[in-house]
């Protein structure tokens, strides 16, 4: 049951007490240590802790209701996601985009193209004139309601988009840890004793607060949500795909948003894709919602960690175009994406990191419609043996190939 937020910040000031008294006991690396530094940057952390009080993961209300990180041990845990102290500890805003990191992060597009709300109307679509809107960047969101293992935000937003129109949206948010027994349930798969893991459930929605509906003449934006986590030599994302006809289905995977990917770090093979993401060389891909089987994993065997995603996708649904090209069609895009980060041409990199990510349908929306996009993380952590069976369940590759796609 929710409790109160003043209550719940009660509890979380004492777990902070309890910190203290341990403080310098937690390495960097741990949840702990994330806990406690984050916390000096935003008084109002939630820290949400499943039953056993060993799945948790950290809120902020102040860094646009992102999840920055979880763990499946506890406070002296592993730390999972990515969070990028150096963009935190800054006391320069950048006015492109503040990358702070979060293992699961609220964005809405489409970032280019003709409906973009990233750039100003009438703008060469190029990084100089590239904004991210503030409220999903810098702006903080109001609690609703927060209790021990979910949490509920909100954010008024308007965006004024390519197109020169203002779109005025409510975005709406919980955030749920998903018990041990709702994991095996809901994926009809079998946790093995010493198999650690943690999940949650994101319900995110938008409503449009104009008194015009969203047309194809006004444009329409979509929920985004993204999950970084640090990369690692050996991680692989690996994507399941749906196949058929490219007449009928579109092409299996685009590839080509910063030029080709090298056969060493794109593989297609069995119905699958994967995609080395160690950091080292910045690629991205994306699927169509006639393509994505509404799942996605990553798997890095250093740390013995398969992380799953899941969401919704409506393979009859209109998907928006994100490319900074306002000459594409705006009502052909991806279903979801995958990145891996790596060096620019100068040298400079913004990670490195990882990210798995799902869109939304288009919100072609009535006045006060609202459209829902749900996105599920669920981390586990055990024996190549123990992990083989949820590979094969939820991405139909065990975790031998996986490991070997690019060996």
């Amino acid at each position: 049951m929710n409790r109160p937020i003043n209550n719940l910040f009660i509890l979380f000031l004492a777990g902070m007490i309890s910190c203290s008294e341990n403080n310098g006991k937690f390495k960097e690396g741990t949840f702990g240590y994330d806990v406690t530094r984050l916390s000096g940057k935003d008084g109002s952390l939630h820290v949400l802790t499943d039953d056993e009080g060993k799945g948790m993961a950290i809120v902020s209300a102040k860094y646009q209701a992102k999840v920055f990180t979880s763990t499946s041990e506890g406070m002296k845990g592993a730390s999972i996601g990515y969070v990028n102290y150096k963009i935190l500890d800054s006391d320069t805003v950048d006015p492109h985009m503040n990358g702070y990191g979060g293992e699961n992060r609220f964005w809405l597009g489409p970032e280019g193209g003709r409906y973009s709300i990233f750039f100003a109307p009438g703008t060469e679509q190029i990084y100089d004139h590239w904004h991210t809107p503030s409220a999903i960047d810098t702006e903080a969101w109001d609690v609703v309601v927060a209790g021990q293992k979910a949490i509920t935000l909100k954010k008024d937003i308007e965006v004024i988009n390519y197109q020169g129109e203002r779109l005025k949206v409510r975005a709406d948010r919980t955030i749920s840890l998903v018990e041990r027994a709702e994991i095996e349930k809901t994926l009809d798969v079998e946790l093995k004793d010493g198999l650690q893991t943690v999940a949650y459930v994101t319900h995110n929605s938008i409503t449009n607060r104009n008194d015009f509906e969203w047309t194809q003449e006004t444009g329409a934006i979509c929920i985004w949500i993204l999950d970084m986590f640090p990369p690692s030599p050996e991680a692989t994302t690996v994507i399941p795909f749906r196949d058929g006809d490219e007449a009928s289905m579109g092409k299996i995977v685009t590839s080509d948003y910063f030029g080709d990917v090298p056969a060493d770090r794109l593989k297609i093979a069995k119905n699958v894709i994967y995609l080395r993401t160690d950091g080292k060389f910045r690629s991205k891909l994306g699927l169509n919602g006639k393509r994505t089987k509404s799942v996605a994993g990553n798997y890095d065997p250093l740390s013995n960690r398969l992380t799953i995603i899941t969401f919704n996708v409506d393979e009859d649904a209109v998907y928006l175009n994100q490319e900074w090209n306002p000459m594409k069609n705006p009502l052909e895009g991806d279903a979801m994406n995958a990145y891996n980060d790596g060096p620019l041409a100068d040298g400079s990199i913004m990670g490195p990191f990882l990210e798995l990510e799902s869109v939304s349908p288009a919100a072609f929306l009535q006045p006060e419609q609202t459209l829902y996009h749900r996105h599920t993380v669920y981390h586990f952590i055990g024996s190549r043996q123990a992990l083989e069976p949820i590979a094969q369940k939820m991405l139909g590759i065990g975790i031998y190939d996986i490991q070997n796609a690019f060996k």
